[in-house]
């Protein structure tokens, strides 16, 4: 087999450094984001410093994926040459899954003389049901530079399913049929006929399936004793994985150090979109419980108000501080002077709402002034619900426009702001708002004047 060219190595020395950098600056995103988000994202943050860790080491880890009743372990003793009992947990992602070094396989990534190949050890796919067994297998694919899929038979559907979904993952899957010895030969030219050229055409290489007997069974044998009188005893044969080895080290050998650099890309790639999405879920959520307490604040205190002309002023600077309280959940530092300029322009853009608002207001300010304040408990409710949806809608906007790093996306506040109104229930919003208003003057008499 011819291997790597001097340019070819270069490439892939220089990916293997670009994969390094990509890990690093993803683990830079989470160091922006927010307590919260770090919190949630603590176990990416766990399994980020793993991947860096094992580029800097040059350390290759093959995942061991099959049913439980498939010889894993065996197979994973029987390539290392020993019992693996001294395995250490594969922390940051499936608890059950279990490392151990494989120090004799004789392969080192070039240009880094200490890196080590590592087996892993998986729960067994019949252990888990549904969505859990399609994560395992993610998972599995997103920790292993190279898969060996284990099985003792033809594929059952559970076995088939999940190897299909490994090899749609593009990293190399070697498939292990186990316990051999269980089969006369021609049974085990069928099976093999069977799962290569039947159930896997197309789909795996013919030489990336292989046969091997990880613990065989034991077998009687009679010997003939000096004296010429015979006795029989049952002998275990020695473990046959040889073809395995041999085509691990024949994938590793022509591509191991690509296979590194590549997982890691794709790791981190994954790991940037999962960061983007749990930003934009958490700072949805916050945004619009905050979006929610800045309306509700703002009617309530609007529909206490008996000084009319103190109506509009006050709810500018109500909405501006709601606007700079978003600024800091994006983390998009505005300051009071930025927030109003933003306030004019949604209050631009929202047209008809605005002058609804307007007008809401000088009504109900004009029967607040005639009679001296008495008038608020009729006019409280629809004032300060105006007055609240009006906030509401702003926060909406400004909301919008900082997801969008302080524009507008591409498209015009007016733009923003109509599909903003669109898809507002408004009757909704505003019943809320002046349920709001009436338990606040039920439990604080004092929040109306006329009282």
């Amino acid at each position: 087999m011819t291997g790597p060219t001097e340019t070819d190595q270069r490439d892939t020395d220089r990916r293997y450094r670009d994969a390094q950098d990509a890990v690093q600056k993803v683990l830079s995103e989470l160091g922006r984001c927010t307590d919260a988000e770090r919190k949630e994202l603590s176990r990416d943050a766990i399994q980020l410093r793993q991947m860096l860790k094992k580029l800097r080491e040059g350390r290759v880890d093959i995942v061991v994926f099959g049913e439980i009743s498939t010889g894993k372990s065996a197979m994973i003793n029987a390539l290392i040459g020993e019992e693996s009992a001294s395995v250490s947990a594969e922390g940051g992602w499936t608890r059950e899954s279990w490392l151990v070094t494989w120090d004799k396989c004789g392969y080192h990534i070039p240009g880094l003389a200490d890196s080590k190949v590592a087996l892993i050890d998986t729960p067994g796919i019949n252990e888990v049901e549904g969505e859990a067994r399609a994560q395992l297998a993610r998972d599995a694919a997103s920790h292993g530079d190279l898969i060996i899929f284990v099985t003792d038979s033809d594929l059952n559907q559970t076995e088939y399913g999940s190897l299909i979904q490994l090899i749609q993952t593009h990293r190399p899957v070697i498939v292990a049929l186990n316990k051999a010895d269980l089969y006369t030969p021609q049974e085990l030219d069928e099976l093999i006929s069977g799962i290569r050229d039947d159930r896997l055409e197309g789909v795996l290489a013919p030489e990336d399936l292989v046969v091997t007997a990880a613990d065989p069974r034991a077998v009687e044998y009679l010997i003939e004793e000096p004296d010429g009188t015979s006795r029989t005893e049952m002998r275990s044969p020695g473990a046959d994985t040889e073809a395995l080895r041999q085509r691990i080290l024949d994938v590793l050998g022509r591509d191991g150090k690509a296979l590194l650099a590549l997982n890691a890309a794709m790791f981190a790639s994954d790991k940037s979109d999962k960061i983007a999405s749990v930003k934009v879920k958490m700072r949805e959520r916050a945004a619009n419980k905050l979006i929610w307490a800045y309306a509700g604040s703002k009617a309530v205190a609007t529909a206490a108000n008996p000084l009319p002309l103190l109506d509009i002023f006050g709810g500018t600077l109500v909405d501006a501080s709601q606007i700079v309280a978003l600024g800091k959940v994006y983390q998009i530092k505005l300051t009071r002077r930025n927030a109003t300029g933003l306030i004019k322009a949604i209050v631009m853009a929202a047209g008809w709402v605005t002058l609804s608002q307007v007008a809401t207001h000088l009504g109900a300010g004009i029967i607040k002034g005639l009679t001296a304040g008495a008038g608020t408990l009729i006019t409280a409710p629809v004032q300060g619900a105006a007055a609240g949806y009006g906030s509401y809608i702003v926060g909406q906007a400004a909301k919008y426009y900082l997801e969008h790093g302080a524009s507008w996306g591409g498209k015009s506040p007016k733009a923003v702001v109509a599909d903003i109104i669109a898809n507002t229930d408004k009757d909704s919003v505003i019943q809320r708002l002046k349920q709001e208003i009436r338990n606040k003057m039920r439990r604080n008499p004092h929040a109306n004047p006329g009282a």
